[in-house]
């Protein structure tokens, strides 16, 4: 029997996937939960095959989660089930230590199929994710993107740089220099680039 920890924010959905794998064979569903520090709690006390994991958490963010979760557990398999076809998103994932990328749009069986993969040491990426492709690198440094992120918030280079102890001055340098590198003619851009992507 697979063992399946279900986490995912709404409500309508988690309930939805707890019941479609509850009358799958072999598969059973021993805990649930809303947010990604809540998943690592879990996780520890109920010791899951799989964990069926969504990117877009509060508290904590699936691919966080998936981090802490392959260090502290590495024999729980994580099984990425999100709504973002990014490949940004699918290789932080995997870089994370996710066993596996499903978008949300897959079909029960599909769903099914690759908790059992997953559970046996398979690895599953989504065919339709653009080709299956893990190889499209952020060209950002963690810190270039670090300032973008907290610049798609709305704040300022002032605020940035006081939230990260830095300098106004080296705040718009990492700004420049990530405008720079993802070819980009504004800032505006820039962000919008990165979140199509999913390098923030």
């Amino acid at each position: 029997m697979i063992k399946v920890l279900v986490v995912e924010d709404h409500a309508v959905v988690r309930s939805g996937l707890v019941a479609l794998l509850s009358s799958e064979l072999g598969i059973q569903v021993v805990g649930q939960a809303a947010d990604g520090e809540t998943a690592l709690v879990e996780t520890e006390r109920l010791r899951p095959d799989v964990i069926l994991l969504d990117i877009d958490l509060p508290v904590m963010d699936g691919i966080s989660a998936a981090a802490v979760l392959a260090e502290r557990l590495p024999a729980c398999r994580t099984l990425i089930l999100t709504a973002l076809d990014r490949p940004g998103h699918l290789g932080r994932a995997m870089a994370a230590g996710a066993s596996g990328y499903l978008l949300k749009n897959a079909t029960p069986a599909e769903t099914a199929d690759a908790i059992r993969r997953v559970a046996v040491g398979g690895r599953v990426i989504d065919s339709r994710m653009r080709g299956g492709r893990v190889d499209e690198v952020s060209p950002l440094t963690e810190r270039e993107a670090e300032v973008l992120r907290l610049a798609s918030s709305g704040a300022h280079a002032r605020e940035i740089a006081a939230d990260l102890f830095l300098s106004v001055g080296t705040v718009r340098n990492r700004l420049s220099s990530a405008v720079g590198k993802l070819h980009a003619r504004t800032l505006v851009d820039a962000l919008r680039i990165a979140e199509r992507h999913g390098w923030l």
